[in-house]
């Protein structure tokens, strides 16, 4: 199977054309498309200090599980390129200090977690809430781990980061406030991923 194409067990694999170079094309412009719904979803944001709450991970979840983990991971990995150009597509802006500084390991995260969840659907996840959710708490915890550490390693850049107790400090404010809000937004993505696939397998009936 072509490295732009998805997999039948996910949204995109069902509704892609079936023609090779259309196929292609088609998949293309929902990368595109994709890497824009993450930037937007990064707009919309609760102004929370020092890292915003933002719909950044539930974009993320629910392209990952439309998509598929080919197409996913492209997906992102074209979002973080277009951040890393300088364009303002992150909760603050864009460019390579913001990327790679001490909050950037959140944004690299969504990398691994596209995969993981990505992977989930191609072996036919969508279908099922409960196997879709769980493969979404587990990509979200490589969001929460190698954020958690990359901040560690780079808390001297933080002003924010309580440099006589890093490792606490960190937790409580990078962490710790989001655990409950992202298990909710995995729900929800979770919940539109699921219903979007059995609607399509009702109508294909």
């Amino acid at each position: 199977m072509s490295l732009l194409s998805a997999t039948p067990n996910t949204l995109l694999g069902r509704a892609q054309p079936k023609s090779g170079t259309a196929r292609i094309a088609w998949n293309v412009a929902l990368i595109v498309l994709g890497s824009l719904l993450l930037a937007l979803s990064a707009q919309i944001k609760v102004p929370t200090w020092p890292v915003p709450v933002t719909l950044q991970t539930l974009a993320v979840a629910f392209v990952a599980a439309a998509f598929g983990a080919r197409i996913g991971v492209a997906t992102v990995v074209l979002y973080l390129a277009e951040g890393l150009a300088g364009l303002p597509v992150f909760a603050s802006g864009g460019g390579p200090l913001y990327l790679f500084g001490p909050t950037g390991g959140f944004l690299i995260a969504y990398i691994p977690m596209a995969f993981v969840i990505g992977a989930a659907a191609d072996r036919s996840a969508s279908s099922s809430f409960p196997k879709l959710f769980g493969a979404m708490l587990i990509g979200e915890a490589f969001v929460f781990g190698l954020g958690f550490f990359w901040l560690l390693a780079l808390a001297g850049e933080a002003s924010w980061i309580d440099q006589t107790r890093p490792i606490a400090s960190a937790f409580e404010k990078a962490v710790q406030p989001f655990v409950i809000w992202d298990a909710v937004k995995m729900a929800l993505a979770a919940i539109m991923v699921t219903g979007s696939f059995a609607l399509l397998e009702t109508r294909k009936r």
